[in-house]
């Protein structure tokens, strides 16, 4: 979809040819372009344009004039050139051209600007990917005027190709991977289920370096798996724990992704209200995430780190033979938890997923994602992940990988008088405290599987969908810590090859 050009963008006879232009005090905005350059004055001394960040104007050329059919200018503001402005630049631009249906773009890098031309490059390629996306495979009957156009070629033109090439190459893989997220994320439960989690784990492992195992049911059962065999009791569909690994060498780190995979969360028999409950489709985009991101793993192949992740994946569901407030299950391990309220059943899948991944792969990080909990959004609205962690080094990467990526996180305290809120009386700890602190007592419970090894929890419920809202972000499922794990992987990568 996106391409460099060696055509200079007088020679573009496309549909649309954009400039990216800094906001300019003295009202000359100038693109190097005599057309634009003097209807951006015009526009201008009008007040109806002035480059600040996001603005766009769109002209038309004279017939008598060759080349493209129209030309958009879109404001890069006069702040500080950042990662995140290029991208949301790209998802304005792709937005745009959405909306004229305007199908082959051409996009001029505005390499005269203080930015590294690998990074511009990347960003704004990541930009215009996401900002593309549309999910309409269920619609069947549209009138054809108020459907979105579909971008099918945008070319980027630049003169320092080598640097322009690398970083188009790490955006539409980044990009790409958000978007292979947002797909599963916005298939609905009947379709999307464990077993397509398993499906998809499969075909990944046909990759070169990949494998994939899937335990059904049997095997949990054998294992003594007592949080998701719990989860899954009220429902027809058969869990699945599948793990992807990909491996370089016995020497490298190994780092573990664990994703919750709740393909539909009722609540089981601690009901949830009717109203929205139809978004609990979205409870397994953490699963989606680390499925994702070893999509990008299979096509970068990095050399410095061995990579698996894990997707505990189930229904939570109020069948006849659903999980019962009061019950007690076994987790994988031993650990015995009090169930005081089947809708915290998460931090009970994670729970297995987190004991077995690491004493089995005994990995040098942990990193889970998961739709966790209500309080995270009460806490920090729709604008950050919450970050729990045991550990600062890696508390720092993952930061830095969410900042890289524009999915930013803010950590929580995780100190040990918050574990005094699970303590059960008859068991080893209960699977949910008082309404204080809920975003962290969950994650408390899960420190409790995860022993000494270096682990980072994000609580993406607030930001999985609904996520601020940006040019390259749609409504709904955000694809989100998907690129931040991919930008994790790379930093590993990097050191290695450093």
């Amino acid at each position: 979809m996106i391409k460099l050009s060696a055509k200079k963008p007088e020679q573009f006879a496309g549909d649309m040819l954009v400039y990216c232009v800094r906001q300019s005090k003295n009202k000359k905005i100038s693109c190097n372009n005599r057309i634009l350059d003097r209807v951006a004055s015009t526009a201008a001394s009008l007040k109806d344009f002035s480059g600040a960040e996001g603005e766009t104007l769109l002209v038309y050329p004279e017939k008598k004039e060759k080349g493209a059919k129209r030309f958009l200018l879109v404001g890069l503001g006069k702040e500080e050139l950042t990662r995140e402005l290029f991208r949301k630049t790209g998802g304005t631009i792709s937005g745009f051209a959405r909306k004229i249906k305007a199908a082959d773009l051409m996009v001029v890098l505005p390499e005269e600007l203080e930015f590294s031309v690998s990074e511009m490059a990347e960003c704004l390629t990541e930009g215009l990917v996401l900002g593309a996306y549309g999910f309409r495979k269920y619609i069947t009957d549209e009138e054809p005027d108020k459907k979105p156009g579909q971008i099918k070629s945008i070319q980027l033109s630049v003169r320092e190709t080598d640097q322009a090439k690398q970083g188009i190459k790490k955006g539409v893989v980044a990009a790409e991977t958000g978007i292979i997220a947002r797909d599963m994320a916005n298939e609905p439960g009947n379709v999307w289920t464990p077993t397509s989690f398993a499906r998809f784990g499969k075909k990944l492992a046909a990759h070169p370096g990949l494998s994939c195992t899937v335990l059904g049911k049997a095997e949990m059962k054998r294992l003594k798996m007592g949080g998701i065999l719990g989860v899954n009791s009220g429902s027809a569909q058969p869990p699945a724990m599948v793990i992807v690994e990909y491996r370089v060498s016995p020497k490298a780190p190994t780092l573990l992704m664990v994703g919750k995979g709740l393909t539909f969360d009722s609540g089981g028999i601690s009901i949830k209200p009717s109203n929205g409950m139809e978004e609990m489709k979205y409870d397994m985009c953490g699963g989606a995430a680390v499925l994702a991101a070893m999509q990008a793993v299979a096509r970068e192949k990095p050399k410095g780190v061995n990579v698996v992740a894990i997707v505990p994946a189930t229904e939570n569901l109020p069948g006849e033979a659903a999980l019962k407030p009061g019950d007690i299950i076994t987790i994988y391990g031993g650990k015995t938890v009090e169930v005081v309220n089947t809708d915290a059943e998460g931090r009970l899948i994670l729970a297995d997923a987190l004991a077995y991944g690491i004493k089995t792969f005994k990995p040098d990080a942990v990193v889970d994602l998961a739709t966790l909990t209500g309080a995270v959004v009460v806490g920090l609205g729709h604008h950050y992940s919450g970050l729990l962690s045991n550990d600062d080094a890696l508390t720092e990467k993952v930061i830095a990988s969410g900042e890289r990526a524009g999915e930013p996180s803010w950590r929580l305290p995780l100190g040990p008088e918050y574990r005094k809120q699970i303590k059960s009386e008859v068991a080893d700890i209960k699977n949910v405290g008082d309404r204080s602190g809920g975003a962290i007592t969950a994650a408390a419970f899960l420190k409790e599987f995860v022993g000494e090894t270096p682990w980072v929890h994000l609580d993406i419920a607030g930001t999985a969908y609904g996520f601020t809202e940006k040019s390259y972000i749609p409504k709904g499922p955000s694809g989100i810590g998907a690129r931040t794990l991919v930008e994790l992987i790379r930093s590993w990568e990097s050191t290695a090859t450093g």
